[in-house]
């Protein structure tokens, strides 16, 4: 079943967003600082290892970084790639397990943003576009697609920290 903005009092979500925001977001001079170093990497699954390298590394130009067995699983596939600033994109492969296909759930991955210089965004938006890459280009910086196994990925040309010219850190 569908839900659509009729079904919804957006009024209410709208100020129940404000109630949120007015309890528990401080001002950025008044906020501590995050126990976090950054994100490691981010793990994903993929159905077919050198499929998803192809796209990854030759479409969207992340090199591999390592290719190494699970720890988890034997002769499953842990591999990585970089995505810049010191940050990692990974995956899993589980093969003999049906994991099935990607689906939206709650707790699950909706997209992952990966922020990319304006100059090469504009190369990689070709580059989709080459490979017969379905996508979509919204406000003139952000390009969502999905990858070989159904993940919905975004690259944003605007800078770390920064969503459509709010400062978001």
């Amino acid at each position: 079943m569908s839900t659509t903005d009729h079904d919804r009092d957006l009024p209410a979500l709208e100020a129940e967003r404000d109630r949120i925001r007015a309890t528990h977001l401080r001002p950025a001079g008044t906020r501590p600082p995050s126990t976090a170093r950054g994100l490691h990497h981010t793990a994903l699954l993929s159905s077919d290892v050198e499929r998803t390298v192809r796209f990854y590394q030759d479409v969207l130009g992340f090199p591999l970084t390592e290719l190494i067995e699970n720890r988890d699983y034997p002769g499953s596939s842990h591999f990585f790639f970089d995505i810049g600033n010191g940050n990692l994109l990974a995956f899993f492969d589980f093969p003999g397990l049906d994991v099935g296909a990607y689906a939206e759930v709650l707790g699950g991955l909706h997209h992952m943003a990966i922020s990319v210089d304006p100059q090469r965004w504009e190369e990689l938006v070709g580059r989709l576009t080459e490979a017969g890459v379905a996508h979509e280009v919204h406000s003139g910086v952000s390009v969502y697609f999905r990858d070989p196994d159904g993940a919905r990925i975004e690259l944003i040309a605007d800078p770390l920290g920064e969503m459509y010219g709010t400062k978001v850190l």
